[in-house]
Formats: C-alpha cells, structure tokens, sequence
C-alpha cells in the first residue's frame, strides 16, 4: 500500500466513476483499475459496489476512506513542513478581507511585509465576515481579515483597525446639510440595510436600537457600494463605513454624534493545524506593524 493507491481511491470514491476518476487523475482507466484491485486485494475486502454507472463504497470502503483522508492529509502536512524546514523565507499564504480594506490597507500591508520577505507569495480573495470564518474553520484559508465574530476555541485573533461609520442620505435629505447628528433623527426614515449573516447587519442593528429604535428596513445588500448606490438613487439611508469610491455626488456623508459608531476589524488565524512558517512570519508582522492600532 503507497500514498498513490490512497490518492487514487480517495479520487474514485469521491467521483464513484472509473473513467471520470482516472479522467481527474491523468491516469489510464486499465492503471487505476490494477491500483485497486491491488488495495482490495491487500485489505482482503471489497471496496466498492459495483454499478451500472459506476461504483459505490460499501460498508468496508467507508472505513478505510475515513482512516485513508487522515492518511494523505498527515502525509501532505508532512511534505510541507519538511519543504517549510528547507525553505523558510518560501512559502503562499491564503488571507481572505472585507471589502473596505481592500482600497489600501491590506494592499499596503502586504507591499511592507514584501520588503522583508520578498518570496512569500499571497493568495487574495474579498469576502464578508461570516464566510471568511467559514472557510477559516475548513482551513480554506490561512488569515481573514475581518469584523469581530463569537469566540472559537480553535481560532485567535487581534484588533488591527477602527472603523466609523457615517450616515448616508441622498443630497436632497433633510440633514443632506449637516455635519453631525444623533442616529435618532433619522429613526422614521427608511433604511437600506446589509444582509443577516453580515457583520454590519447585527452592529447596525443594535446601534439602532442603543438610539431608542428599530430600523425600517426596505432592502438588504450585501456590500457597501450597493447600498450607497440605492441611498444615492433616493431609496433610503444607511450607515456605512468609508469607502473611496463612493460617487459622493448622489449623497451625503454625516458623522454620527451619538451613539459613537464604530466597528473592530481583526485579524483572525487557526490555532489548530499546522501553521507554515510563512503564516507565523506574516502574523509576527502584523502584530509589529505600525498600522496596528
């Protein structure tokens, strides 16, 4: 039994198709047949019911696929780290980020921590809160950057960033004019909201209610410049935090006197798992950076 016949009937058992799995592995339908054959042989069991359409695993197969993911998952973790010890300053980190550092400060962030490890590469994407935890939890990604979310006893995290929040209301508003106000002026005035699931949703709401009342919500969306957009179209109003790219023709930009409106970013990593050296650089560095504050 090798890591290849592992590999091989981890592939079939999750395809169920001989021609799809070795189609998926580059390999010949007659190859991958003789692997398992092999491995059942070895194990003395079947694996697999034979289909029509394919194969399903029977009871036997079920077992051994539990003990053979953890198998090729010890032995993948294992080739990194050895990698890890040869070629410390190497290495892709996978960092996930809301949507309002995405104009300069994880750009920014990464341009510095670059200039002391030039060959640690990044793998980015944009996501909200919520399934930036997601795929932190199936160890889809390394770091998010995000709002703060409930406690996990497998994950840290630090605060990096404060955002305010400002209302938003189309020019011709009647606090288009102000500078300042209390978020319980606007309480009778139709909201544009963010989704539930988003972090912005629960904050706002109970800054609402901190200001004595339930917003009146006409639409959710998921990300800011939607619900900028919508205020501008004279929808509604909204709080939001920054963003550079808001067409501040359309609407106008209020700070809120009471109740304070802020939000925590943080930056959040698995403690459980293994961690690359890579990973571990680039949250020493962040825990050092100027910008964290």
């Amino acid at each position: 039994m090798d890591f290849d016949q592992l590999h091989y009937f981890q592939i079939l058992a999750n395809v169920g198709n001989f021609t799809k799995a070795s189609e998926e592995l580059s390999l010949s339908q007659p190859a991958l047949s003789r692997s398992i054959s092999r491995l059942e042989e070895e194990l003395g069991v079947p694996l697999f019911d034979r289909k029509s359409r394919g194969v399903v695993l029977n009871r036997y197969g079920k077992v051994f696929l539990e003990h053979a993911n953890r198998s090729v998952s010890e032995m993948v973790e294992a080739k990194q780290k050895v990698n890890d010890m040869v070629h410390p300053h190497y290495g892709t980190i996978s960092l996930a980020f809301i949507q309002t550092l995405g104009s300069s400060y994880i750009p920014d962030l990464i341009h510095d921590f670059q200039k002391e490890f030039p060959r640690i590469q990044f793998q980015l994407s944009q996501n909200i809160t919520s399934n930036i935890f997601e795929e932190l939890n199936t160890a889809n990604i390394d770091i998010g950057f995000c709002s703060q979310q409930e406690s996990s006893d497998h994950l840290s995290s630090i605060p990096i960033y404060t955002e305010e929040l400002f209302l938003i209301v189309p020019v011709s508003h009647r606090l288009a004019n102000k500078e300042e106000v209390h978020l319980s002026e606007v309480a009778n005035d139709p909201f544009i909201f963010f989704k539930p699931g988003t972090a912005l949703h629960d904050l706002i709401e109970n800054l609402c209610h901190n200001a004595g009342f339930h917003p009146k919500k006409i639409f959710e969306g998921f990300e800011e410049r939607t619900v900028s957009d919508l205020v501008g179209a004279n929808l509604g109003i909204a709080l939001i935090p920054l963003l550079p790219a808001l067409d501040k023709s359309k609407i106008s930009i209020i700070r809120i006197r009471e109740p304070k409106c802020f939000r925590s970013i943080q930056m959040v990593w698995r403690t459980n798992g293994y961690q690359s050296p890579a990973v571990s650089n680039f949250i020493t560095f962040v825990k050092k950076h100027d910008k964290v504050f």
